[in-house]
């Protein structure tokens, strides 16, 4: 048994020396727990004055490459995670270009006691700020009480997932995959865009620790949007581009696959609007675990480091009751809102329809005209004191959402994550749902993706698709299941659907048989009509299109859509990489669901079609998402061994 104080270097190898130009130094090595010996994954390893740094994965290994100031320099190398101490090494280089180090940590004897939070108030505030505070009840330096509201349950349909621990409640809503459909019978697809990504870092958690996600937990479209493509830029005149590709599907050499990728228009940061947000902080006696408010806290201080003197911040937290504990700060007062979120902490029961209340009335007070007006949630989703209404929560988004203050949810922690529930909020808010895993997660949000994350391009984006029945047997969508559209609401502007951010990809994938290919059971028979025949199409149907793509938008502002549109000719296209990938991840997401239309998939196939895109790959995720994979047929083997389930295994 390693003692608490143990740090300990294996080895350190010599390479070939470092050239005068200062050559890339390669650090890497594992990391594991001092008291048990197991890996540990999502520790970050950073050299001390330098960045970017590297997170260990499944195995507690990390690999981190930099450039030294000297060749001959002294390093420090810092190791830090949630929960446990943190840990530093001087590490004298001596002309290596390769060092290894392995480190065992101990786990931090922490807690978070129940505590009334305070808060001063920021030296900035204005007169107009504090009448506005005062019109609200509040008052400097008190958490004062809100009023109980109404609670939002879990939509009808949702399903509890207990991962055999006690008291464990996550709830995930019920997802019934979308059949197949005849184009002779159906021709028509229409469903919302959608940008959350929050199923990929919780298919991600799962796996790391070990574990098969819950079925239910596994949306094959966020899992697929949740990495970038390389989607040409917009036109001038247009928010939002639209490419196609079509190609053979991975598991079904017979069938084709449809990609059909959007990109919103890019917004360097400093263009961006104004940003009035408001954080909606859970500090209930839930949230007391390391993976919760410490890792909400961490999060926040990214996104604060990136505000601008001209934006503003406000925090209001909630457990028993509801308070303001920042007014509205300007982003130049970094130290005012990071003391403040440094003081958090978590205790008492949950009053989390008072804090959504509250934290609207604080973004309406301080609105910014044109500007970002956003709620930024961050909870483990258990929203379980006060007068259930789920009409009365619904109504109060709804409205909020018409007057231009929209709402992000972040999902944090495990046991009690309520990922149906806070999907459903950023849907009915115009905004988005995430769950951050680990502190990478929140930098990939906070930093790399700040714009899409909090400027909204386009609103209401909506795709309906037209498949030539001349050339189309069957189709199925893959995924969006809880983002159907009726056909009719395409057209209809009171419809709400889903919102790209600027530079965010959507990507979504059709499984085709075209007509002539081998049906299987899985396709349905053609309906024998009385009174009418299927229709044999129009001239220009009897053509070389496969389909016929329609996207409608609004503007941020607008009431009122645009129509985009674009023929899809029947023909294969050259297989890209970005095209490969994302038939890998949703091939990935078919075997995660155990899925009927999985056909040949399986994780070794998965694995090397994605191996085979990682050139592109500048953050790492792709090469992140095959270790994913071949833990995930890890998992699998030993779940046939131990159960006998007829999940996929690795062969």
């Amino acid at each position: 048994m390693k003692t608490a104080a143990v740090l300990l270097i294996a080895s350190l190898v010599s390479g070939s020396a470092v050239a005068p130009g200062l050559s890339m130094v390669v650090l890497r090595g594992t990391v594991t727990d001092s008291s048990t010996g197991k890996p540990i994954n999502n520790v970050s390893v950073m050299v001390a004055g330098m960045a970017p740094g590297a997170h260990t994965d499944g195995q507690g290994r990390y690999e981190l490459r930099f450039t030294p100031v000297s060749a001959t320099a002294r390093i420090t190398v810092v190791v830090r995670r949630i929960g446990y101490a943190a840990r530093s090494l001087p590490i004298d280089l001596a002309r290596r270009s390769e060092i290894t180090a392995d480190f065992a940590l101990t786990p931090a004897n922490t807690r978070l006691e129940e505590v009334v939070v305070t808060a001063m108030e920021s030296r900035d505030a204005s007169r107009g700020q504090r009448r506005a505070n005062a019109a609200l009840g509040k008052s400097a330096g008190v958490m004062s009480v809100a009023p109980s509201a109404s609670v939002l349950a879990s939509p009808p349909g949702a399903s509890i997932r207990r991962q055999g621990e006690p008291g464990n409640t996550e709830g995930y809503a019920v997802i019934d995959e979308n059949p197949y459909f005849l184009a002779s019978e159906r021709a028509l697809s229409t469903f919302s865009v959608d940008v959350d990504r929050a199923s990929y870092s919780n298919v991600r958690r799962f796996l790391t620790q070990g574990q098969r996600p819950p079925k239910d937990a596994v949306r094959i479209e966020e899992l697929v949007n949740y990495f970038p493509y390389s989607y040409p830029e917009p036109r001038a005149s247009d928010p939002v581009s639209i490419s196609t590709s079509v190609a053979r599907a991975p598991w079904n050499r017979s069938h084709r696959l449809v990609m059909i990728g959007l990109k919103a228009r890019s917004i360097a940061t400093a263009s961006l609007p104004t940003n009035n947000l408001v954080f909606l902080i859970d500090v209930s006696g839930s949230m007391m675990s390391p993976d919760k408010l410490p890792l909400v806290k961490s999060a926040f201080e990214l996104l604060v480091n990136q505000l601008r003197p001209q934006d503003r911040v406000s925090i209001v937290v909630y457990a028993g009751s509801a308070g303001l504990v920042l007014p509205s700060t300007p982003g130049s007062d970094k130290k005012a809102i990071m003391d403040a979120i440094t003081r958090l902490e978590a205790g008492g029961s949950t009053a989390g329809g008072a804090g959504l209340r509250l934290a609207y009335d604080i973004a309406r007070s301080n609105f910014m005209k044109h500007g970002n007006n956003r709620v930024i949630l961050a909870t483990d989703g258990d929203f379980n004191v006060g007068e259930s209404s789920d009409a009365e929560m619904v109504r109060l988004i709804e409205a909020r959402r018409s007057t231009g203050i929209f709402l992000t949810t972040l999902g944090f922690g495990t046991g009690n994550i309520k990922d149906s529930k806070l999907e459903q909020l950023a849907d009915r808010g115009n905004g988005h749902y995430a769950y951050v895993d680990n502190l990478l997660e929140a930098k990939k949000m906070f930093v790399r993706e700040l714009g899409a994350t909090l400027r909204t391009v386009a609103k209401d984006v909506k795709l309906q698709i037209e498949f030539n029945p001349q050339r189309v047997a069957a189709y199925r969508l893959i995924g969006y299941e809880n983002r159907l559209l009726n056909d009719a609401d395409f057209a209809d502007d009171t419809r709400d659907a889903g919102d790209m951010g600027s530079g965010h990809t959507v990507t979504a994938l059709y499984e085709v048989v075209p007509v002539g290919a081998p049906i299987d059971s899985l396709i349905p028979r053609a309906t024998d009509l009385r009174y009418q025949r299927p229709s044999n199409g129009s001239r220009s149907a009897s053509g070389s299109e496969l389909l016929y793509v329609k996207l409608r938008y609004k503007e941020p502002e607008g009431a009122t859509s645009r129509l985009m549109t674009r023929a899809v000719p029947d023909a294969m296209t050259s297989q890209s990489s970005d095209f490969a990938f994302a038939s890998a991840v949703a091939e990935f997401g078919l075997l995660l669901r155990d899925s009927k239309y999985k056909g040949n998939a399986t994780y070794a196939s998965v694995a090397e079609l994605a191996s085979a895109t990682l050139g592109n790959d500048p953050d790492g995720l792709r090469r992140e998402f095959v270790g994913l994979v071949r833990q995930a047929a890890t998992v699998a083997r030993r779940q046939r061994a131990d159960r006998g389930t007829s999940f996929e295994a690795l062969r």
